[in-house]
């Protein structure tokens, strides 16, 4: 038989599956109780986090996402913690990344690789515009959605304005190596802008070609190649995708091709559609509570029970016809055990089974999903005990077992047929019903 399923809940969330999982912090699959939206949940352990000084880099994180709201860049909806747990409530999109929309089918056609390109772009020089610089742009972090969107996610190496140096340069070098700028790897200092708009170079390339523009197992070499920016289009490629290639992979930042400058780029134009959005306003008082530690602002997280699930063959082995057995007394020919369905809830079915058996002189035991009833006199084979149990048969229908634990069968009997009468709003179809429509 399955065992019974346990469900966890963070806040009004139902947390599911994982469907990621990196150093310092697990995602999981959730849904909102009471919209029924789905969500993603990362969730961070505090106590690694403050062990690893990486309070200030989430807190960083949470900032950065809140002030972007665009169509183009994963949503986050809210930040909660709880004594041991901090969990980033995210956007939930479910058409994998563009990454492996590459590796999978191989390089794109110009018109399909524009789109791509016109929304990055679109999502990169918003943030801009909120002062935030990403610097780990890469097909990895691109998301698509149902529709196929390009969506903009992790931003966990970005940077916000407030961190540019008295020279208003950036000084941390950091991303992925094929994707850096060659400023970020010199280490003088840059602009965040333009080596953003380096790596959108790179996607383009790489979404139009197939490959890296710049690859080599040897670091050294493939510095000194982005440093030179040393690579060649293939030549299935228009004469205007490469032009706008070769500017925005220009290693001298300062002649590198600007944001206003690719929106009056003939190649990006085509079809080119702005992308329209209601711009609201973030609310960092979450951002604040989640690294308050104080009970009164964290999240209640518990473990929820499930009733057992129970697949088609478990329930045939069940039924009278080919389980015999368990289901006659043999010197009195009295059931010692039945079963019915319902299509109530299981909190409900628990609920009303425990209310129909206290007046019929039952001391009840629950342990989530199953329950024991004693009664409380003892009859002709002492205390007679029965043993219940609920298992989920399909999401809106149950299944509930009631059998003779312990006692006479005759006065189990006599007992079910007392509780039934109680349970008849409950009962959808007792065993005889199910046989008779064999």
């Amino acid at each position: 038989m399955s065992r019974p399923q346990v469900k966890r809940r963070v806040g009004k969330y139902e947390v599911g599956r994982t469907i990621g999982e990196g150093t310092f912090a697990k995602v999981r699959f959730a849904r909102d109780s009471e919209t029924g939206q789905p969500v993603a949940i990362k969730i961070l352990d505090k106590e690694k986090v403050l062990k690893h000084k990486m309070a200030e880099q989430i807190r960083r994180e949470i900032s950065t996402m809140k002030l972007i709201k665009h169509p183009n860049v994963i949503q986050l909806h809210e930040v909660m913690a709880s004594k041991t747990k901090i969990f980033i409530v995210l956007e939930y999109v479910t058409g994998g990344e563009l990454f492996d929309k590459i590796v999978n089918h191989g390089r794109m056609r110009e018109d399909e690789a524009r789109k791509y390109f016109q929304q990055l772009i679109n999502a990169v020089d918003y943030c801009h515009s909120r002062g935030v610089f990403h610097r780990d742009l890469k097909p990895e972090n691109l998301l698509l959605d149902a529709a196929g969107n390009l969506k903009v996610s992790d931003f966990g190496l970005s940077a916000l304005s407030k961190q540019v140096g008295e020279d208003g340069l950036l000084h941390t070098a950091c991303g992925t190596p094929n994707y850096v700028a060659p400023e970020v790897l010199d280490d003088q200092g840059y602009d965040g802008a333009t080596a953003d708009l380096w790596s959108c170079g790179v996607i383009l390339f790489v979404l139009l070609a197939g490959y890296l523009p710049f690859d080599d197992t040897n670091i050294m070499n493939l510095y000194r190649k982005i440093s030179a920016a040393e690579f060649t289009c293939p030549p299935w490629l228009s004469f205007e995708a490469m032009k706008l290639i070769t500017r925005l992979l220009d290693p001298n930042p300062l002649k590198r091709i600007t944001f206003p400058e690719i929106l009056e780029d003939k190649w990006f134009r085509k079809g080119y559609k702005p992308a329209v959005f209601d711009e609201k306003e973030g609310n960092w008082d979450d951002v604040d509570a989640v690294f308050k530690d104080s009970e009164e602002y964290h999240v209640m997280e518990k473990k929820e029970h499930q009733p057992a699930a129970m697949n088609a063959f478990e329930l045939i082995s069940m039924s009278r016809g080919l389980n015999l057995g368990n289901l006659f007394d043999g010197e009195q020919g009295y059931k010692r055990e039945t079963r019915f369905t319902s299509k109530c809830p299981a909190n409900e079915i628990i609920k009303k089974i425990e209310q129909a058996a206290k007046p019929l002189g039952f001391d009840v035991h629950k342990n989530n999903y199953k329950m024991r009833l004693e009664n409380l006199k003892a009859g002709r084979k002492g205390n007679l005990n029965v043993a219940t149990e609920v298992f989920q048969v399909a999401p809106s229908l149950h299944m509930i077992e009631v059998r003779k634990a312990k006692g006479d069968t005759l006065e189990f009997n006599k007992f079910y047929e007392n509780l039934s009468t109680c349970l008849q709003d409950v009962v959808w179809k007792t065993e005889e019903d199910m046989q008779e429509t064999k």
